[in-house]
């Protein structure tokens, strides 16, 4: 009989990192790809985007509806609340044998929680990194600590995953599979974006996504206010903006950015490019700004510069076409400055990005459809 994976997926982002690992699982002989699509996929305000899932020949064999009208504090306990009650019965239902998770988004933490009570194994992505301005940081290492086996995208991070007591024989290196993705994309040429962005480029060009910080002590309208003034100082730049993600004070963050891009006729924002049209971006503009994990472990391998503002990011392994610069206008600005420079656009050829692997997916894929489950379901704290 088949082993069936069940992978869950709550947004544009993960969906994106995911759908070459879904491709090679639906394809796979010893293997029944099951999807659970939650959180983002499911709101009219993020763009429906579980409809792109369909679009990509995907069956959705479960919807988890857990966002509420509120991204505030308390709203955002509520859904994961919901998310754990929703997911445990969506696995009740679907009987997968193992469930496949990425990142640290407080909607694959209640996929993790329910998996956890329902005794199905987990197999986590992107574990072991660090990002100290969110929450995110300690729903990670808990998801972490509730799965059985791990995909890591560094060797810094497969140790920091036995650090944490996980056993050395079920944490994997692999990379980090979205610079895998990169190239299975055949790229928009500039013409061809043009045309599906309702946009025109321009000489210069930055591409823009910025979340809120969960932990900063900072406010973090405040930081994007810093954000949106010294944007509107380009006046000579276009600007793509890619809207932020459900996390608390979101909602407050997409009318900011809707209202700038109202005043300012060289700027445009989107709900949710998919990753086709992201990628296409990434290898038109002049360089990525913002707090996205994307501009850590995606961009630099198409040897462009991100700007990384704010810590939000704070500990995650850096390429060295990364800038890192304080939620300040003047400080954004100089790192703009910086970005254009000739010196360091000369230093991009010279990149390497930390997170590049080999052949990713199909080691994961190897893994899940391997990997005996009943030795892994019980697991025994690894002493360092």
């Amino acid at each position: 009989m088949k082993r069936k994976i069940c992978v869950v997926t709550s947004s544009r982002a993960d969906y994106g990192l995911l759908r070459v690992l879904m491709k090679e699982i639906e394809g796979h002989q010893d293997l029944t790809l099951q999807v659970l699509a939650t959180g983002m996929h499911l709101s009219e305000t993020f763009g429906f985007t579980y409809k792109k899932i369909e679009e990509d020949g995907f069956k959705i064999n479960s919807k988890v509806d857990t966002l509420t009208d509120s991204d505030s504090p308390v709203g955002i306990a509520d859904s994961v609340a919901r998310g754990i009650s929703g997911c445990a019965l969506s696995y009740e239902e679907m009987k997968p044998d193992l469930i496949v998770l990425l990142g640290d988004r407080f909607e694959i933490f209640a996929a993790a929680t329910a998996a956890l009570f329902v005794k199905i194994p987990i197999a986590h992505l992107h574990g072991g990194e660090t990002t100290l301005g969110a929450f995110d940081e300690a729903l990670r290492h808990s998801i972490t600590k509730m799965s059985s086996l791990h995909f890591v995208a560094t060797e810094e991070y497969r140790n920091r995953v036995i650090q944490l007591g996980e056993n050395p024989k079920f944490v994997f290196n692999v990379g980090g599979i979205g610079t895998e993705n990169i190239r299975n994309f055949d790229l928009l040429g500039i013409k061809e974006l043009e045309e599906a962005l309702d946009f025109t480029f321009g000489e210069k060009n930055l591409l823009v996504t910025f979340h809120p910080t969960t932990l900063d002590s900072e406010n973090p309208t405040d930081q994007l206010d810093q954000l949106l003034d010294a944007l509107s100082e380009l006046s000579d730049t276009k600007i793509i903006f890619t809207l932020p993600n459900a996390d608390t004070g979101g909602r407050e963050f997409i009318k900011r950015i809707e209202e700038f891009v109202s005043r300012n006729s060289n700027s445009r924002s989107y709900v949710s490019l998919g990753q086709l049209l992201y990628f296409s971006c990434v290898s038109q503009v002049d360089g990525v700004l913002g707090n996205s994990s994307s501009g850590l472990l995606e961009v630099p391998s198409f040897k462009k510069g991100s700007i990384n503002i704010g810590d939000r990011q704070e500990g995650r392994m850096q390429a060295l076409s990364v800038i890192n610069c304080h939620p300040a206008k003047l400080e954004i600005l100089d790192a703009i400055e910086k970005l254009y420079s000739v010196e360091f656009q000369r230093s991009l050829e010279l990149v390497k990005n930390p997170y590049e692997g080999k052949d990713s997916v199909k080691s994961i894929v190897k893994k899940l459809s391997e990997t005996g489950l009943t030795e892994i379901v019980k697991k025994r704290f690894y002493d360092l």
